[in-house]
Parts: C-alpha cells; sequence; structure tokens
C-alpha cells in the first residue's frame, strides 16, 4: 500500500474523520486488522482560519505548503488537504511538492460526472461557495453549473461550521436550515447537492436530504484509497 499524506487539523474534527473513513476503507479491502499506511501532519487551525477570514490567500498557502512538504518528507506518495476550503489554495500547494496532490473538487466532479448530474448545489463554508476557484473547477473541468445559497444561506452555514461543527458541537435543530437551504437550491435547478464541507456531514446525513449528497470527504478518501491500494497511481 502506498502512503497517504494528510495535512490535517482544518479542524481536529474533520482530521478524525478522514482518519477514520481511510482506515475503515482499508480494511474493506484489505480485511480486518490492516488500517491505512498514512501520514498525518496538523496545522494550527486557529491561524489557518484567521488567515483565511483576512483574505490572505498567500499566507494560508504558505502555512499549507510547509505541512505537505513535511508530508512528503516524511515519505507520504500522495498528498490530500483535509478540507475544502484548504483548495483555494491546493494549486500553489501542489506546485512545489514532488507527489500528486488529490484535488476534492475533482473527486466531486467525476461523481456529479458519473450520476449524469448537469447542475448542482454546492454548500460549505463562505469560503467556499464564494471562492471562483472552487466553482471554477467544477465548473470548468465537468461542465457543471453552479448554485450557491444566498448571502444570508452562506452566512448560516459558516456559522454553522466554524462556530459549532468544527468545535464539535452538532445542534440537530440546524439541520432543518440545511434542508431549507437544499431546497432552495433544488427550486434553483439543482440535481444534487456537493457538500464541499468536512464537517458538515456530521450534521447532515443522505436521509436528510431531498436531493442526491455528494459528499466531497467520502469521495476524497475513496480516490485516495483507489491511488494507494491499486495500480491507478502507475
Amino acid at each position: 500500500m502506498r502512503i497517504i499524506g494528510l495535512v490535517g487539523g482544518l479542524s481536529w474534527e474533520a482530521t478524525a474523520l478522514y482518519y477514520r473513513l481511510l482506515n475503515e476503507g482499508t480494511a474493506r479491502v484489505l480485511g480486518p486488522h490492516h488500517n491505512a499506511r498514512s501520514i498525518i501532519v496538523s496545522v494550527d487551525f486557529a491561524e489557518a482560519l484567521a488567515l483565511a477570514e483576512a483574505s490572505d490567500w498567500d499566507g494560508l498557502a504558505t502555512l499549507l505548503i510547509a505541512a505537505a512538504r513535511q508530508t512528503c518528507a516524511a515519505g507520504a506518495d500522495v498528498v490530500l488537504l483535509g478540507a475544502n476550503t484548504a483548495h483555494i489554495v491546493a494549486d500553489q500547494v501542489a506546485a512545489v511538492i514532488d507527489v500528486p496532490l488529490l484535488h476534492v473538487a475533482d473527486t466531486a466532479g467525476t461523481a456529479a460526472r458519473a450520476m449524469g448530474l448537469r447542475h448542482v448545489g454546492l454548500i460549505g463554508t463562505r469560503f467556499t461557495m464564494e471562492s471562483p476557484v472552487c466553482t471554477a473547477r467544477l465548473s470548468e473541468g465537468f461542465g457543471l453549473s453552479i448554485s450557491t445559497p444566498d448571502a444570508a444561506g452562506r452566512t448560516a452555514l459558516q456559522q454553522i461550521i466554524t462556530g459549532e461543527l468544527t468545535l464539535g458541537r452538532v445542534d440537530s435543530t440546524h439541520r432543518r436550515r440545511c434542508i431549507d437551504l437544499i431546497e432552495a437550491l433544488r427550486a434553483d435547478g439543482a440535481e444534487g447537492i456537493v457538500v464541499g464541507c468536512t464537517e458538515l456531514p456530521l450534521l447532515l446525513r443522505p436521509e436528510d436530504s431531498p436531493l442526491p449528497l455528494l459528499d466531497t470527504t467520502a469521495l476524497h478518501v475513496e480516490a485516495a484509497l483507489r491511488w494507494a491500494l491499486t495500480d491507478e497511481a502507475t
């Protein structure tokens, strides 16, 4: 098995989910007691969040590049950034490491195309929803039309994610707010929802949604395991 490098700490709740899914997936393929060969380098989420809130994307890139290089130096064969927002600077990170970086939007775009979707809604942090980098990767790379919630909806999601889920707090009363946002996106023509936030699946379950959910965390992990456990990397 090739070694998966994960840049974590974005938040640690997200990193814990990545770690669990990587190991559960490895055990399904290789059998009980097998776990993923992995390296995790965690950054300080408070520092990363402050950089994003200041729109200091170069600063965030510098932080994540240092962590990605550490995973490579420790022997990683592939790198994952353990947050959707971090992919705003993914191209900058990928350009300076000597192993592949698996982009989370590519996994979502591939899944949407396989499902025959043409128009998807995108939910996540305000940074992810408002960044042209994220939407362009899906639209230009996979021919998808993208809808995002209105300003009030984006603000609500930002508060739910950074004010609660990244702190390990899951308030089920906010599930209804997420469902309402998905209903509005469906009315705008969305045929499926890209759940572009690692922590949102802690709150929003597939059975809650009136549209298919494309869980980017699960899809990212699946792509990494295909890379690590098959000949896909060669």
